[in-house]
C-alpha cells in the first residue's frame, strides 16, 4: 500500500488531532500532516496554497462541528474555490455524531468520499489506503 501524498485535519480538538497524527504515523499514512483548528483558517490556508500554484493536500479529514466555520460552511466555500487538484482530492467527513440528517446531508456534496466515526482507528486508515487503490 502506497501512502497519502499529504493530508489536511480540520477539527477543533487537540486530543482528537494529537491521537489522528499519532495513528498516521503509526500506519505509515502519509508524509505531510497539515492541521487546522477551524474552517475558517483551514480555507483561507488552502486558498493561499493555490493562490501560489501549489497543489492543496490529496486527502481532507473534516470534522462537522467547529467554532468559527463549520465543516458544512467549510464545504460550500471550499467546492468554489479554484485550484489545481480538486478532482483528486478525497474528502472524509469527521464526527462525533450519529445523525441521520448529518448522514444524509453529506451525500449531498459529491467531493465528500465518505464518513468516519470518531475516533479513527488503524483500521480506518488501512481501509481508506486499500479504498484509494494507491
Amino acid at each position: 500500500m502506497t501512502k497519502i501524498r499529504s493530508v489536511c485535519i480540520i477539527d477543533d480538538d487537540p486530543i482528537f488531532i494529537y491521537g489522528t497524527k499519532r495513528i498516521m504515523n503509526e500506519a505509515d499514512f502519509t508524509d505531510e500532516i497539515l492541521v487546522f483548528n477551524d474552517g475558517q483558517e483551514a480555507f483561507d490556508a488552502l486558498k493561499a496554497i493555490t493562490e501560489k500554484g501549489d497543489e492543496l493536500p490529496s486527502m481532507i479529514f473534516l470534522d462537522i462541528n467547529m467554532p468559527i466555520m463549520t465543516g458544512w460552511e467549510f464545504l460550500d466555500e471550499f467546492i468554489k474555490m479554484p485550484n489545481n487538484n480538486s478532482e483528486n482530492i478525497i474528502i472524509y467527513i469527521i464526527s462525533s455524531s450519529v445523525d441521520p440528517r448529518d448522514i444524509a446531508r453529506i451525500q449531498q456534496y459529491k467531493i465528500v468520499n465518505n464518513y468516519i466515526l470518531k475516533p479513527i482507528s488503524i483500521e480506518d486508515l488501512h481501509n481508506i489506503l486499500k479504498s484509494v487503490g494507491n
